[in-house]
């Protein structure tokens, strides 16, 4: 399947942004969400982010006209579905949220509608019993952010047919993106899985008091060359995020993984990350460390 018409379910920096680097590569997207200030700060959001290309010298004031015209939200679910090829799921890492969602899109659309889920650690086959035909759902995890993150893993699970990994594999290589399809089903799927394994090792560290969450990250980018440390990194994806897995694995094993007093403490004081300016780093108005 070619697909050319969209619906990315959340208005979230992920959804919103998924969305819209599909519509610059001229993809028909519609960000739904039902909370009516969501869907007018991702109106204001998508026309300073524009113009913000054109003044840049990024994108030609036809480039973005035609965008635009591609690029829709929605608050109205039927709506936002109509005609749609790919439903995204971009909701929160909470998994009776995503249940929800999925059945909610599965009742509404038809069964030759592919759905994927763009979460970052639950492999598809949790949802498959929410999906009418679940040969067409499947994984496609962008990284963030996603206009800028070139990465997308889309991931088959044992449920999911061929066409399907490769349809959304196609329209991730469309849409600019650089994607890896994945022909078996791992938590965390590749770069996640590697990263869990680093980052539980820093986190223990810093737990144990070997180090400080910024040692850990000026080792990592000046002795390893790696773009960001764990924790900058972490600023950067969503300390809320993070709590949400800590909170899935500790459910699941009974076992606080590391740090995981520290990371609800900052949750609780809204440290969220860079998104708000404080983290496990404080930022400028520019996003900028300035500690």
């Amino acid at each position: 399947m070619d697909i050319n018409k969209i619906t990315v379910i959340g208005g979230g920096q992920m959804g919103r942004q998924i969305a819209l680097t599909s519509s610059i590569h001229g993809v028909d997207a519609t960000v739904y969400d039902l909370n009516g200030d969501v869907c007018d700060a991702v109106v204001a959001w998508e026309d300073e982010y524009l113009a913000g290309r054109i003044a840049k010298g990024r994108m030609t004031e036809e480039q973005v006209a035609a965008t635009k015209k591609l690029f829709h939200v929605e608050k109205d679910f039927d709506k936002a579905l109509a005609g749609s090829q790919c439903v995204i799921e971009a909701v929160i890492e909470v998994e009776d949220v995503k249940r929800k969602v999925l059945h909610s899109v599965s009742e509404k659309v038809g069964e030759d509608v592919i759905i994927a889920t763009n979460s970052s650690f639950m492999v598809s086959s949790k949802f498959a019993d929410c999906v009418k035909n679940p040969s067409r759902l499947a994984n496609m995890h962008y990284y963030n952010p996603a206009l800028v993150m070139k990465l997308v893993e889309v991931v088959q699970g044992p449920h999911t047919s061929e066409e399907t990994g490769k349809s959304l594999y196609d329209f991730c290589v469309k849409t600019g993106k650089t994607p890896i399809l994945m022909k078996k089903e791992l938590e965390g799927f590749t770069a996640g899985y590697l990263l869990k394994i680093f980052k539980q090792a820093a986190q223990w560290m810093v737990q144990e008091g070997y180090c400080t969450p910024k040692e850990i990250d000026i080792a990592c980018e000046n002795g390893l060359g790696h773009p960001m440390g764990p924790f900058r990194l972490n600023d950067l994806t969503g300390v809320d995020l993070s709590l949400d897995i800590m909170n899935d694995i500790y459910e699941k094993t009974g076992k606080k993984p590391a740090m995981y007093d520290t990371y609800k403490q900052m949750v609780a004081e809204g440290r969220l990350g860079r998104k708000v300016g404080h983290g496990f780093y404080d930022y400028d108005e520019n996003g900028n460390a300035i500690r």
